[in-house]
């Protein structure tokens, strides 16, 4: 699941931001909180998050040197830096320090709200346009694990059952039975609920058409894309997208 951290002292500020984003488009969002650098980077470890958002003023720790800290960890992490107002040289010392942004106390919900679009939507196109050549890691003492994983790298290619019964050396008759028992879905069911899953990312995240996010997430077709969707959720894509316009 995607995640955010949120460190502030203030628990005022703290909830007010959290309510900013579960009202809006990205209210999916798990939500952690800290109010202590040391704290932060532990849950910073813990839960590898999608977005850190931290105060400057930390009884611990500067704000810039958390953030520094947090990209040594995780250089991708999108960090966004919350200031008073009239603290503009920390302003540009979060810039110069590869921050994605920052926002002045207290945070206005549309300025917080066009950061995260920004930086989540480019990671969601990281992870889209990310090699379908990523190791797979065969075990054959979990063949059922390994067919998940096997799923999970390249659900964007067309996989038939007997395609991964070979890679794990098993029949596709026995292999389709253990990946039930142990999984709890077919193969079939299995592969349409991860190429939903990557759907609704994209749907929630970007506005990219019917025809490109069927593509991306492994239908052949919007239509078909349309009707698997409507099966596993109960609505139509478009329906399921209009939940989170903000």
């Amino acid at each position: 699941m995607a995640e955010v951290l949120i460190v502030d002292t203030d628990n005022n500020d703290t909830k007010e931001i959290s309510g900013i984003i579960k009202s809006s488009k990205f209210g999916y969002l798990q939500i952690y909180t800290a109010t202590t650098a040391e704290r932060a980077i532990m849950l910073l470890k813990q839960k590898s998050p999608n977005v850190l958002i931290l105060d400057v003023s930390l009884p611990d720790m500067d704000g810039i040197k958390l953030g520094k800290t947090a990209l040594q960890l995780y250089p991708d992490l999108p960090v966004i830096i919350i200031i008073q107002l009239r603290m503009f040289e920390i302003a540009q010392a979060s810039i110069n320090s590869g921050f994605v942004g920052y926002l002045l106390k207290p945070v206005i919900g549309s300025e917080l709200i066009s950061i995260l679009k920004r930086v989540l939507t480019s990671s969601i196109n990281q992870e889209i346009n990310r090699s379908l050549d990523d190791e797979f890691n065969i075990d054959l003492r979990n063949p059922a694990k390994s067919a998940v994983q096997y799923i999970q790298i390249h659900y964007r290619n067309q996989i038939s059952l007997k395609e991964i019964s070979e890679k794990v050396y098993l029949s596709p008759s026995y292999f389709s039975k253990l990946f039930k028992d142990e999984i709890g879905m077919t193969f079939v069911e299995y592969l349409s609920w991860i190429r939903i899953q990557k759907a609704k990312e994209m749907l929630r995240m970007s506005s990219l058409l019917m025809d490109v996010i069927a593509n991306r997430s492994g239908f052949s077709n919007s239509s078909y894309f349309a009707t698997t969707f409507r099966i596993i959720e109960g609505k139509t894509p478009t329906q399921y997208r209009e939940k989170f316009n903000y």
